[in-house]
């Protein structure tokens, strides 16, 4: 569901808009002018690091003042941010944003006549049936199965985004916390990790570990158990000695990091009688070779009795740097094609 929508529905015509996606780290931004029946394509892709900027404001201010100086582009006064986090009356509450976000203030300050502001992850799941083929690489279940039901989009990144797609369904993306439950463990070592987080925290949920700043805490606690002094303080440094032999504990970590996933992965697809699974956020894409080896493949499927059910589930790996802006615009699209019904809450 939205975060926020700052304007009305209206009969769908030859929108020019910005679309943005707004992370802990990044925030991604790019436009297109929607035209009914016709893809959306994102131009003028660009990357902002949001501890450089001092709010949203000013990273859209920005963004839309260098589309201004194109006298190509036509003039654009509407945007669409997908962020995470909930909107409390104007505010949005986020702990892993850099600044605070008010929706009145960063539409004046962005010099914005309509800004809406969706959940990030609904606009990522929303992305989906926008997605290329190419960008889709399988990691498990039948590639030449093409389900119907719900789709459910996993997304480790600066937290854990989870997400269900529906089918013919309004609204089409059911929003989830699925990250913040309580993660298990399937084995001894992921014991041990959980013992050594307990003791330092009151509640263990999925993103502690399945993240980006995860990865680090889990590579942490690997090397308290094997009593090593951790030699990484970024997941870029961790992966690259990993995959270069440098480190057995870093290695060791990208692999427990991927087996973990798959078995959240697998508890989560059948919690929500998932037919597909999709993997978002770009530390997929920096832990592909171990996400492909295996392990991952394997934990998704150790339900049990229920393995059966996941047997042919395709879980798919996207590859995809402009996926939750994409997203962002998809679903200003559908909004507006999609007048609310009777009693919706908007």
């Amino acid at each position: 569901m939205p975060v926020e929508q700052g304007g009305v529905n209206e009969p769908m015509a030859a929108t020019t808009i910005i679309g943005a996606d707004v992370g802990g780290t990044y925030a991604r931004l790019g436009w297109t002018t929607l035209r009914a029946g016709e893809p959306i394509r994102v131009n003028d892709f660009r990357r902002y690091a949001c501890a450089d900027h001092p709010s949203l404001a000013a990273i859209l201010r920005d963004y839309v003042a260098r589309l201004h100086d194109n006298p190509a582009i036509p003039p654009v006064s509407r945007a669409v941010v997908a962020i995470a986090g909930l909107l409390d009356g104007d505010r949005l509450l986020n702990t892993n944003l850099a600044w605070q976000v008010s929706l009145a203030q960063t539409r004046s300050e962005a010099g914005l006549g309509e800004l809406e502001l969706i959940n990030d992850f609904v606009a990522v799941a929303q992305a989906i049936p926008h997605v290329e083929r190419e960008a889709l690489h399988l990691l498990c279940g039948d590639a030449d199965h093409r389900p119907h039901g719900p789709a459910l989009v996993l997304g480790p990144g600066t937290g854990l985004g989870v997400a269900l797609r529906l089918e013919s369904s309004r609204p089409p993306v059911l929003a989830s916390e699925g990250g913040h439950a309580s993660l298990a463990a399937g084995n001894t070592l992921e014991l041990d990790v959980l013992r050594q987080l307990l003791q330092r925290h009151g509640h263990v949920d999925s993103e502690r570990i399945l993240s980006g700043p995860g990865l680090m805490t889990l590579y942490t606690c690997l090397c308290e158990r094997e009593g090593a002094t951790p030699r990484w303080e970024t997941p870029a440094a961790l992966v690259d000695a990993a995959r270069n032999g440098n480190d057995p504990l870093a290695l060791a970590s990208a692999r427990a990091f991927c087996a973990w996933l798959g078995s959240v992965a697998g508890d989560l697809a059948l919690t929500f009688g998932a037919r597909s699974v999709y993997l978002t956020g770009g530390i997929t894409g920096h832990l592909a070779d171990w996400l492909h080896e295996g392990d991952f493949q394997r934990r998704f499927l150790a339900k049990g009795v229920l393995s059966s059910a996941l047997q042919r589930v395709p879980v798919w790996r996207i590859d995809d740097g402009e996926l939750g802006v994409l997203g962002a615009l998809a679903w200003h699209a559908d909004d507006a094609c999609s007048p609310p019904t009777t009693g919706e809450t908007r």
